[in-house]
């Protein structure tokens, strides 16, 4: 039975696992994100406590 044969399957599961391993990780990881985090103000703003008409 040609299904048992286990040479061409075996070929075919490693070289996809290599293409999986280095070509992969490697177009994921050049990506860059188009919105950039821009740094946060060092100033705090000031809260005032709500006034609530029920307490």
């Amino acid at each position: 039975m040609p299904q048992l044969n286990p040479a061409p399957w075996f070929a075919i599961l490693v070289f996809s696992w290599l293409v999986f391993i280095t070509v992969i990780p490697t177009k994921v990881m050049s990506h860059t994100s188009p919105n950039e985090p821009a740094p946060l103000d060092s100033e705090k703003h000031e809260t005032e406590p709500w006034n609530w008409p029920w307490q």
